[in-house]
């Protein structure tokens, strides 16, 4: 390889690698938010909180690495004008055509990384993130509850707390339950003994036995109701979204290839999109980081910023749109790909000229 070809690859692979370790700090901390809110709601146990994160910032690396290709190429060669070295590398007959090796060898391997997490690594993440709390769900174990501490029961259904339990997590001593009820109800059940059972549809009942139940008003009233029962078998609600093994969303890309449904065929629409929008966006950031020495530092890369916001939000609003029908299917997202990909190829190879210019006759001036 020509000293060249590794110096500049070098300089855009240094820049890539820095701005995505800033981007990943960046959304770690919105990862983590987001799964501690979950949690708090009940809707993922605790003990989960680091697989889930991890998971979900796979799902989050097709909308990651293409705004890192895009910032860091415009950084490397911003910072190439900058300190004069473009120029330098033009007089040399560098045009945009040479400089496609160098760029092609850092692009094209973090595009096939893009490629890989949108079309396998995302959705299999998905997938098992759905499956381990759907099983979590079904287990009361591993939805978080511990003998001697009050548990929260997801989706504000009360509290709950259990002296003792069976290894499986299937049977109950001693359970004490909170749960406020409708038109300003509030319950209180205790049990000596209690049994955790899930039925086909995947609804939790738990039936307690040998117990007393309470029933009165949150308002301060007076009009409480004490009952003692043999058997009393109550409902755990469950999350507010139910798994679905069958929603285009979990599905691999190769069942999305024969699905008919229209959420498939945005979903897959959706998959195929992000790989290419990264190719497309590569390519536009080398004319976009063009600049004078004196010229602003960060003004062209907010414009390739605000092109990537774009970009992402109208692939998202397409996925919608085929969603609903407003898209024909056949058409998917390549209304969107195709232009944004000319767009860039006549940015690099036109506006993205490094060439020197074409030198012009001298003028000879009439002598007296």
């Amino acid at each position: 390889m020509p000293k060249l070809d590794r110096y500049l690859l070098s300089e855009f692979a240094q820049a890539i690698f820095a701005t995505l370790i800033v981007l990943l700090i960046v959304t770690v901390g919105g990862a983590f938010t987001d799964v501690l809110q979950d949690i708090a709601r009940g809707r993922v146990p605790a003990g989960m909180m680091m697989i889930q994160l991890g998971l979900v910032l796979i799902q989050w690396l097709p909308l990651i690495l293409p705004l890192a290709l895009m910032l860091g190429l415009m950084m490397g060669v911003g910072r190439l004008y900058r300190d004069s070295e473009m120029p330098v590398i033009a007089s040399i007959g560098v045009g945009p055509r040479r400089m496609l090796r160098p760029l092609l060898l850092v692009v094209v391997p973090l595009v096939g990384v893009v490629a890989a997490c949108s079309l396998w690594l995302g959705p299999a993440a998905n997938r098992l993130s759905k499956e381990m709390i759907n099983e979590a769900n079904r287990n009361l174990v591993m939805a978080g509850l511990e003998p001697g501490a009050f548990t929260g029961i997801p989706n504000n259904g009360g509290v709950i707390y259990v002296s003792n339990m069976s290894k499986d997590g299937t049977r109950l001593e001693r359970v004490f339950l909170f749960r406020a009820g409708d038109e300003d109800r509030v319950d209180v059940v205790t049990a000596n003994q209690g049994q955790l059972k899930v039925d086909e549809a995947g609804h939790r009942y738990l039936t307690l036995g040998d117990g007393f139940q309470i029933e009165g008003s949150r308002a301060g009233a007076k009009d409480f109701r004490l009952m003692r029962y043999a058997s009393n078998e109550i409902l755990l609600p469950a999350n507010a979204s139910r798994y679905d093994p069958d929603s285009p969303e979990l599905q691999p890309t190769t069942a999305l290839l024969t699905d008919g449904r229209p959420e498939a065929r945005a979903q897959l629409h959706y998959r195929i999109a992000p790989p290419l929008l990264a190719f497309a966006f590569a390519l536009m950031a080398v004319p976009l980081a063009r600049s004078m020495p004196r010229q602003a530092r960060y003004g062209r890369i907010l414009v390739g910023f605000l092109a990537y916001l774009i970009g992402q939000n109208l692939m998202t609003a397409g996925r919608g749109w085929l969603e609903d029908g407003k898209i024909a299917s056949g058409l998917g997202l390549w209304w969107l790909v195709v232009p944004v990909m000319a767009v860039s190829l006549w940015l690099y190879f036109t506006d993205g000229r490094l060439g020197r210019r074409k030198p012009t006759a001298p003028t000879i001036g009439a002598t007296a």
